[in-house]
């Protein structure tokens, strides 16, 4: 991206932004974080740019590529500071994505927890182009002490809130398709998404996935301070709902779980008798692929099972359909439930955390058939 493309890229940002508003629900202005509704993830296995969910812990940061780079330091025998010429010269890859938000569900958590009251729309998949962040480890040349990766972004700490810094272990840092992606869909990834770099860890939740980057710390040990030592951790045992929890008790949460979530129809739906619903939604499981998808439109009596479309990769959700008529007049509880290549299955009940973290409980919609 040069100075021109940067100026414009500035100059639409308003307009970018008010579009984001316009069709996401907000759950805080600032910092931006903003839910897909449910209906604009139906538009399609690939989620736009506009259309993909936002989540920032500080305000975005204001980054100008004529002063940006990325330094690489720790525990490596070469250190680095990188321009985006330099990150462009690396070899070129691109690896489709679904991210979920850890707290992605957790308005439905019960008791309530706080935070943010994120419901089913923390979620989207899109393709990412930048290169392999262990190509650039290599070329920094790890030390063999080294077993985390700690990765810091433009944006800065404000008021109470401490800075956002995290760390991935080495093993899923040197992993082929852990990545620093500088394009999103093609396109420039936007501000709110982490312009000009941002990490892409595929299968685990999105919080690994670093925006804004701009420093880059080998070390020994894993980051400290609060969004590591405190936040995006989950029990290291099950705990009864409403338990406080000590966080050293807690272990980071990594990999996503397996879950799916109704894209259409809509909660509340209302239907004339006699006509056939396509009952579509999404699936998907973190590092683990989707394998089925059952579908229940007697709350939770018998299952049948979905079709699986052919759009599908690694780390990516996959559309299920199942072509329904109701037998009947009146209201019934439809359900979804998934299943993945390490033989997980969505749970009928949740299991309580006092985060609201890993939400996948099966979903569950109201459909109202009128004679």
């Amino acid at each position: 991206m040069n100075r021109r493309d940067f100026a414009l890229s500035n100059a639409g940002f308003l307009l970018q932004a008010a579009t984001i508003k316009k069709d996401l629900i907000i759950r805080s202005e600032s910092p931006a974080d903003f839910e897909t509704p449910v209906q604009l993830l139906d538009k399609g296995w690939i989620t736009s740019n506009e259309d993909h969910y936002v989540r920032s812990h500080l305000p975005f940061p204001s980054v100008q590529l004529n002063n940006w780079n990325l330094a690489v330091e720790g525990e490596v025998n070469r250190s680095l500071k990188l321009t985006m010429p330099d990150i462009r010269a690396f070899n070129e890859v691109t690896r489709t994505v679904t991210l979920e938000c850890s707290g992605n569900g957790r308005a439905f958590a019960d008791p309530p927890v706080p935070g943010l009251q994120w419901e089913k729309g923390a979620v989207g998949t899109a393709r990412w182009t930048g290169i392999r962040l262990r190509d650039v480890l290599m070329k920094a040349q790890v030390k063999p002490a080294a077993k985390h990766v700690i990765l810091n972004g433009a944006d800065l700490p404000i008021r109470a809130v401490p800075d956002f810094v995290r760390s991935i272990p080495i093993e899923k840092a040197m992993h082929p398709d852990t990545m620093l992606a500088y394009r999103m869909n093609g396109d420039t990834i936007p501000i709110y998404h982490g312009f000009p770099l941002r990490l892409i860890v595929p299968g685990w939740e999105a919080a690994a996935s670093t925006k804004w980057i701009t420093n880059i710390r080998v070390s020994e040990a894993e980051a400290s301070g609060f969004f590591m030592q405190t936040a995006y951790r989950i029990p290291n045992r099950p705990v009864a709902p409403g338990t406080i929890v000590d966080p050293k008790d807690t272990v980071p949460y990594t990999a996503l779980n397996v879950k799916s979530i109704f894209t259409s129809p809509l909660d509340g739906a209302t239907v004339p008798i006699g006509s056939s619903i396509q009952l579509r939604g999404f699936a998907w499981a973190g590092e683990a692929d989707i394998t089925r998808v059952d579908v229940s439109t007697d709350a939770g009596r018998t299952w049948s099972i979905t079709v699986l479309d052919k759009d599908k990769a690694r780390y990516t959700w996959r559309r299920f359909r199942y072509l329904w008529r109701a037998p009947r007049a009146g209201s019934f509880v439809v359900m979804s439930r998934a299943t993945d290549s390490q033989g997980r299955t969505q749970p009928l009940a949740a299991s309580w955390n006092p985060s609201g973290y890993m939400y996948n409980v099966s979903d569950k919609i109201q459909i109202n058939v009128k004679g």
